[in-house]
């Protein structure tokens, strides 16, 4: 028997579908386990390491080739998953992700081009957003909307896509925080996935926490294991994240789930939930590098990770509390959708990104006055 052949993968998922999940999950944080030490010998081999700036979190030279993993990890399962033929977008998939991680494993060993890296993304969005089972015609009845054009519709799906990698690329800047974040949207969207009946993309899913998972043991080593994923890392997730963002908003409605919080016309607002920590992270940013006059691609240290670091947080601290946050915002959202529609649920939401803000403002300013008052000589007392 060849496990490999079609009917014979198939026939075992359909009466195996839990263990063949959690299979898939053991897989991806096996071979990333395996493939990480593999790529942290050749980096150091070949002294190919992350030099320190003013920007950095760290003192020593780290190897920012996680992505490599990555992208082989993701190959592999979703060849293997191609086999299952339940979905026409892994091919899709494999040549999106190809495109961004040549462009991130550029950037990470010589810098690439903001405008490279802009090509890429178009060209990566591309080969999904036209996928015939992520069609985005209808937003349900979101604050009163339901049909749409459809050239809206790729239009919008091209921003989602386009905004999620960016964003996701702007919270890798300290140990364990784009992984812990990116475990907890993974794991949410495989829970929906669960629930309405879309076993390909729980596959996905779980894979993507797989991998995770596994990085983080490398991403918090203080020793010669430490790895950052790079941005041959961040890109490729930051899409994949993208893509099952758009299988949500384009899902048809599940009467199964509306009790459980998903009602259809809050679909776009459950993403925002789901995916509130790059999302608030990087519209902070830009409205305050507008505010001080600058660009919003000028690096700086305005990330909500960099101010909890001011504030005295280790990586890992900082880390878990904003990957804490972000699921609080999810079960916020949960709870409170069970009874308010769209209109409601907007300001509901609208406040959660308010109260953050504020609260994040007074961390910015006590950070300050910290670092002012460390800088500070020291007055010698009188005998």
């Amino acid at each position: 028997m060849n496990i490999l052949e079609q009917n014979v993968l198939l026939e075992l998922f359909q009466r195996y579908y839990l263990f063949f999940a959690i299979g898939v999950f053991l897989l991806a944080f096996v071979l990333t386990w395996y493939f990480i030490p593999k790529v942290l010998w050749v980096s150091r081999e070949k002294v190919l390491m992350k030099e320190i700036n003013e920007r950095s979190s760290h003192t020593q030279a780290i190897p920012p080739f996680g992505g490599v993993s990555f992208f082989l990890v993701l190959v592999l399962i979703i060849s293997i998953l191609q086999a299952l033929r339940t979905s026409p977008t892994g091919n899709h998939l494999l040549v999106g992700l190809t495109f961004l991680f040549m462009a991130g494993l550029k950037d990470d060993l010589v810098i690439s081009s903001a405008k490279l890296k802009f090509i890429s993304q178009l060209f990566a969005a591309g080969f999904i957003i036209f996928s015939p089972e992520l069609q985005l015609t209808n937003l349900h009845g979101f604050l009163g909307i339901f049909e749409i054009p459809e050239i809206l519709g790729y239009a919008l799906k091209l921003l989602i896509v386009v905004a999620l990698i960016n964003a996701y690329n702007l919270i890798d800047g300290i140990d364990g925080l784009a992984g812990i974040a990116g475990i907890v949207i993974s794991l949410t969207y495989s829970w929906v996935f669960y629930a309405t009946g879309h076993p390909y993309f729980v596959l996905i899913s779980l894979c993507i926490a797989g991998i995770l998972g596994a990085f983080l043991r490398f991403n918090f080593s203080p020793g010669v294991k430490k790895i950052f994923m790079g941005d041959g890392g961040s890109l490729i997730i930051g899409f994949m994240i993208a893509f099952l963002s758009l299988k949500i908003l384009t899902m048809q409605p599940y009467e199964a789930v509306v009790d459980g919080g998903l009602l259809p016309e809050n679909r776009l607002l459950f993403a925002c939930a789901v995916l509130f920590l790059p999302i608030f992270d990087t519209l902070r940013v830009i409205i305050i590098r507008l505010k001080n006059g600058k660009t919003p691609f000028e690096a700086d240290r305005n990330h909500m990770h960099h101010v909890l670091l001011d504030n005295g947080l280790s990586h890992k601290k900082a880390s878990f509390v904003l990957g804490g946050l972000n699921l609080s915002v999810i079960i916020f959202y949960l709870e409170l959708s069970r009874g308010l529609k769209s209109t409601g649920m907007s300001l509901a939401m609208l406040g959660v990104f308010l109260i953050v803000a504020i609260v994040f403002a007074g961390l910015k300013k006590k950070a300050q006055q910290r670092i002012i008052k460390k800088a500070e000589p020291e007055v010698p007392k009188e005998e």
